[in-house]
């Protein structure tokens, strides 16, 4: 079975010592309140003493051993505990990862407070499942949880594990998971390709699996947000977390959006917070195959975790500077210290959809502009169409998708094979005179009609070089039902034309002069989203793929736009400072 898991090995860093050989406790049985027991590897220093403790909860298998990753945490004066959760590996009970986590998490800290080695304080650390497991444990208010340290995890079940903030579901990403991680024992799955295209949706897990996934079951009969989702929601309780949050996520990351998030809301309250995002997808260290960000890209996690629960477990002061928000800008591939995000000294800059989008017409590309062209002032300017079929959807390049490169590639990818195809549009700037930075969310806002009662558009940021490669940056997807609301779906009235907004995801990125800005238009970003059949029932159990026309609306009454951050000042502060050289290796 294949595990995914999150691992940082990395040289000891300066300031750690290293001390005798750690004392282990291997498959320590911890009770939970309903009696099921979790097991757990404990390593710790050899001195006698009472220490703090760090701990790793996790479904990837807490090994046999310690590892050299783990002995850092050790030589410094922590006791390390990883604990597999409740139905992984050595530990009993059934592995439910929507609602397991928030009393298994307390009964952890509490029993870690109990022990002979413990000083009562706990750290908590990891990526993903792992970073979720935290977020769920800081809403105990256990006393025993004094900061955690998630990276790639986001905040909401909805949003970001199965669904999406335009309310589609995030198909390949999920069900990637659960054929890698909840199989049946002996089950082959056929290729990825042929169980991310099952119709009807909700018979996928079988064919990803081998038997039914009670996961993927629950996700299917609720895919709106509703109370069962808003009932697991961290983002929901937030201002419930009391403890110091270090989160860290990539640009090309499925649930930086949400990272991000977090991060601002907790802000607000909590001015010790810190985020740091670099140009990473969802494993750090996972080279893109065409792309490079330079030398500086990788940041080793390590150290920052190292100074991070030295200043809240032990009480030491941070030895320099510190900024709540740490950023790498791509185009100019340099990181940059922050204070606040998203960036108050953004502007809000309006590109205006011209022409015909189609690419392969003989009028060529449609145009993105900040000002509106006469011809686009008038009421008559014809509207752009195109017939999206589920049948034949727009293919996924890479983006912020998860989590088998050889299987779904991620990150930055040449979009113009996607963008020769006839049901995508494309808008794109004239070559820029000068650098444009781009730093912070994006929207697009969409005057369309369709002829089906239900159907989606999609969105993506493209940078394109002078030398015609179109680099994708964010992308994004709506759902028409979840125009309004997530909450309460509403079908269209086929013919009507809607105003939309489109979320696009965030970025930083600079666009350098000669290159030009480009927005895609579409209405399947296919597997990175399921496809919407465009027949407006249930799409969990719909059997039906049926085509439709879209309309795309840039008159004079109906003008659609791009909404782009723009940076137009310089920061107030430096450029940062950061370790840079040693390699993150995180596979999760």
């Amino acid at each position: 079975m294949r595990r995914w898991l999150l691992l940082i090995a990395l040289p000891l860093p300066l300031g750690s010592f290293v001390t005798a050989p750690p004392l282990r406790d291997l498959d320590v049985g911890v009770v939970m309140r309903d009696g099921v027991r979790l097991s757990a590897n404990i390593f710790r220093p050899s001195a006698p003493g009472r220490y703090p403790t760090v701990l790793l909860r996790t479904p990837y298998d807490k090994g046999d051993d310690i590892t050299p990753n783990f002995q850092s945490f050790v030589n410094r004066g922590y006791a390390l505990m990883i604990q597999d959760v409740r139905g992984r590996y050595d530990s009993a009970g059934v592995f439910e990862p929507i609602n397991q986590e928030v009393n298994d998490g307390e009964d952890t800290l509490n029993w870690i407070a109990r022990q002979p080695w413990s000083d009562g304080d706990v750290g908590m650390y990891g990526g993903s499942y792992l970073g979720i497991a935290q977020w769920k444990a800081a809403l105990t208010h256990n006393p025993h949880l004094k900061a955690i340290f998630p990276y790639v995890s986001g905040d909401d079940d909805y949003r970001d594990r199965f669904y999406s903030p335009g309310g589609a579901m995030k198909l390949g990403h999920r069900l990637l998971w659960v054929a890698d991680n909840l199989r049946a024992s002996g089950y082959q799955p056929p290729p990825f390709h042929e169980y991310v295209s099952t119709v009807p949706e909700r018979n996928a897990d079988s064919i990803a699996t081998g038997h039914s996934v009670g996961m993927w079951q629950v996700a299917s009969n609720h895919p709106s947000y509703d109370k069962f989702w808003k009932d697991v929601s961290v983002r929901e309780r937030l201002k419930d977390i009391r403890v110091p949050v270090y989160s860290v996520g990539g640009w090309y990351d499925n649930y930086v959006e949400s990272d991000l998030d977090a991060f601002t809301t907790l802000s607000k309250t909590n001015p010790e917070d810190r985020i740091m995002i670099g140009p990473w997808p969802h494993t750090f260290n996972t080279p893109f195959p065409k792309v490079s960000f330079g030398k500086d890209a990788l940041v080793p996690l390590r150290p920052e975790q190292l100074k991070w629960f030295d200043q809240w477990l032990k009480g030491k002061a941070p030895t320099e500077p510190v900024h709540p928000v740490r950023i790498f800008v791509m185009g100019v591939n340099k990181w940059r210290d922050e204070d606040e995000w998203p960036l108050s000294r953004a502007r809000a800059a309006k590109f205006y959809l011209e022409g015909n989008g189609h690419a392969n017409s003989l009028a060529g590309d449609g145009a993105l502009a900040e000002e509106l062209s006469k011809k686009d002032l008038d009421r008559r300017s014809p509207p752009d169409t195109y017939v999206y079929d589920p049948r034949n959807p727009v293919p996924t390049m890479g983006g912020a998708v998860c989590c088998d490169t050889t299987r779904f590639p991620w990150g930055p990818m040449d979009q113009r094979t996607v963008e020769r195809r006839r049901d995508v549009l494309v808008y794109t700037t004239a070559p820029l005179s000068s650098d444009v930075e781009v730093t912070g969310p994006i929207r697009m806002i969409l005057y369309a009609a369709s002829t089906a009662t239900d159907t989606d558009f999609t969105a993506k940021l493209v940078d394109v070089f002078p030398t015609g490669e179109a680099r994708n940056l964010t992308d994004g997807i709506l759902r028409a039902r979840y125009r309004d609301s997530l909450e309460r779906p509403r079908l269209m009235k086929a013919g009507d034309v809607y105003r939309l907004t489109v979320d696009v995801g965030v970025t930083s990125n600079v666009f350098r002069a000669g290159h030009r800005m480009r927005l895609e238009i579409s209405s399947s970003n296919f597997p990175r989203f399921d496809r919407n059949p465009n027949t407006g029932r249930e799409i969990a159990d719909e059997t039906e793929l049926r085509p439709a026309r879209q309309t795309v609306y840039h008159d004079r009454d109906r003008h659609s736009y791009l909404l782009l951050p723009i940076i137009d000042s310089p920061p107030k502060r430096h450029p940062a400072t950061i370790q840079t050289s040693a390699k993150i290796h995180h596979a999760g």
